[in-house]
C-alpha cells in the first residue's frame, strides 16, 4: 500500500525483502550516530514486525521510503504517536526519518516528509506534528527547519529512554508544526 509518493519518492508499507536495508541502516554507525546504539539483524527485524503492526493497527507509523521509479528502499519516514509522557503528552504525533548514508544529501527526506506532512494534516486531521532529535543532530534539525517546524526551547527533554551512560545523546531538541502554521510555512 503506497501512503505518499512525490515526483521522485514513494512512502509505502514495508515488504519482506525490505529487511535488509532496514538492517543495514539500523547497524550503520553514521546513520545512528546520533542514537546510544546501533541493532542487531534480529533487533531490526523485530523492529520492522513491530513497525508494520503498528501501522495495521492506526494507519500511522514509520513506512518504507522508496525510489519510485525503482521502488528501491532508501531507508524510512513515517508519523508515529509517541509514548513519552510526562515529556510529551499523550497522542503527540511525531515525523520522523532515517536514510542510508549513500541517499544522504539529494533532498529525498525533505521532500517525502513535506508531502508526509500534507497527509497527517489532511488526511489524519492532526492539529500539530512534532519532531525531536539530539540537539547536535544538525543534519536532522536542518531538515526540520526546511519543512518549516519551529524549534520550541520549552519542550526540550532529556531522552528518558537514553542511558545515563550516554549523557550526550540526552538533550533533545523539540521542532512543531501546527495544522494552522502548515500552509503558511
Amino acid at each position: 500500500m503506497i501512503i505518499v509518493e512525490t515526483e521522485r519518492l514513494r512512502v509505502r508499507n514495508w515488504r519482506e525483502t525490505d529487511r535488509p536495508l532496514f538492517a543495514d541502516i539500523n547497524a550503520d554507525p553514521k546513520v545512528m550516530e546520533f542514537f546510544p546504539r546501533r541493532r542487531t539483524r534480529e533487533e531490526s527485524d523485530a523492529l520492522m514486525d513491530e513497525a508494520r503492526l503498528r501501522i495495521a493497527e492506526t494507519g500511522l507509523g514509520f513506512f518504507a521510503l522508496a525510489l519510485r521509479d525503482t521502488d528501491e528502499p532508501i531507508g524510512f519516514l513515517g508519523l508515529a504517536r509517541t509514548d513519552l509522557e510526562p515529556h510529551l503528552p499523550d497522542g503527540t504525533v511525531e515525523i520522523g526519518w532515517r536514510l542510508a548514508v549513500r541517499f544522504w544529501r539529494k533532498g529525498y527526506v525533505t521532500e517525502a516528509a513535506q508531502a508526509l506532512l500534507r497527509h497527517g494534516f489532511e488526511t489524519h486531521g492532526l492539529a500539530e506534528i512534532v519532531s525531536f532529535a539530539v540537539k547536535q543532530n544538525i543534519r536532522s534539525t536542518a531538515v526540520m527547519q526546511r519543512l518549516g517546524m519551529q524549534h520550541d526551547p520549552d519542550r526540550d527533554f532529556a531522552h528518558p529512554r537514553v542511558p545515563d551512560t550516554a549523557p550526550h545523546l540526552k538533550h533533545h531538541v523539540l521542532y512543531a508544526l501546527s495544522r494552522t502554521a502548515w500552509p503558511k510555512r
